[in-house]
């Protein structure tokens, strides 16, 4: 299973990572959401972890490319942001995002929802 991370904070981008990475899930990382999208595009992946705050494209800008994708439309998002207003969540439900998880968080919540995502995914 490939998680796209974007995120343009190293602390919180390392730390997906290797949670991520320790229980068994390959991720490709990437510091701003154009980049994100790039590799996304050159190379796919099965979910996304998206910040919301990023230079260059933000992760709602990024969610848009992704539900407009046919390739990525249903793919599983979760947003994972500082941003903890509610109209920051709306917001992030609305462009579609999957789940929306604001830092800092509980590695093992943040994990139990990515397996939330990931059975999503299995069942299809």
């Amino acid at each position: 299973m490939k998680v796209l991370v974007a995120d343009d904070d190293d602390n919180f981008r390392n730390l997906v990572i290797a949670i991520l990475t320790e229980d068994g899930y390959e991720v490709a990382a990437e510091v701003n959401g154009r980049l994100a999208w790039e590799n996304l595009q050159a190379n796919g992946a099965d979910m996304a972890v998206l910040d919301i705050n990023m230079p260059e494209m933000d992760g709602f800008e990024l969610l848009r490319h992704i539900r407009t994708d046919g390739r990525f439309k249903d793919m599983p998002v979760l947003m994972l942001t500082i941003r903890a207003f509610a109209e920051d969540q709306v917001t992030g439900y609305d462009t579609g995002a999957d789940d929306y998880l604001t830092k800092p968080f509980a590695n093992d919540v943040f994990l139990s929802r990515i397996k939330v995502l990931e059975r999503r995914i299995l069942k299809k």
